[in-house]
């Protein structure tokens, strides 16, 4: 079989508009096999919002003491201080970028007073630059991730300190 070019637009515009996702057909020893791209793998925009995390409380036992002891006052502010930072995860899988372009300033440093809507950094993700935006009004405390270093899902970038 010789291969139509006409051929396999129509079936490209069968593929498109059926509910199918893919298909495979093979005439004369040619085999043409198509598939719609998955939609999870196809990132569609360029920001991203950070689900904010809301830390949970950890209770530990010391030996010696007794859980129903009153809190230290030092107990009661590091308690009250990890209540007010949040931690910034990565939506998904890529390369961290602190700055725009590799000879530009960063968007953030250590200190840096940042809104809601502040751009954080950038992750590339299958060639698309996602800008990640901080959903929390604060200050950065800490920064957990070297600049073009890979990050995972759900990976921690950065420390913020509510206001």
């Amino acid at each position: 079989m010789k291969v139509d070019l006409n051929y396999i637009k129509k079936l490209i515009k069968i593929l498109d508009t059926s509910n199918i996702s893919e298909f495979e057909i093979e005439e004369e020893g040619t085999r043409i096999k198509l598939a719609k791209p998955r939609p999870e793998l196809i990132a569609n925009t360029s920001h991203v919002t950070i689900p904010s995390y809301q830390p949970q409380a950890v209770i530990e036992t010391v030996s010696g003491g007794s859980a129903n002891e009153p809190k230290t006052a030092v107990e009661s502010v590091n308690s009250a201080k990890s209540e007010k930072i949040i931690e910034v995860k990565s939506p998904m899988v890529g390369t961290f970028y602190s700055a725009p372009s590799p000879d530009a300033d960063p968007y953030i440093s250590v200190g840096s007073n940042v809104s809601a809507g502040t751009v954080l950094c950038i992750i590339e993700a299958m060639k698309l630059m996602n800008e990640i935006e901080a959903e929390v009004s604060g200050k950065i405390v800490k920064i957990l991730v070297e600049n073009a270093q890979p990050v995972e899902y759900n990976q921690p970038l950065f420390l913020i300190e509510k206001n």
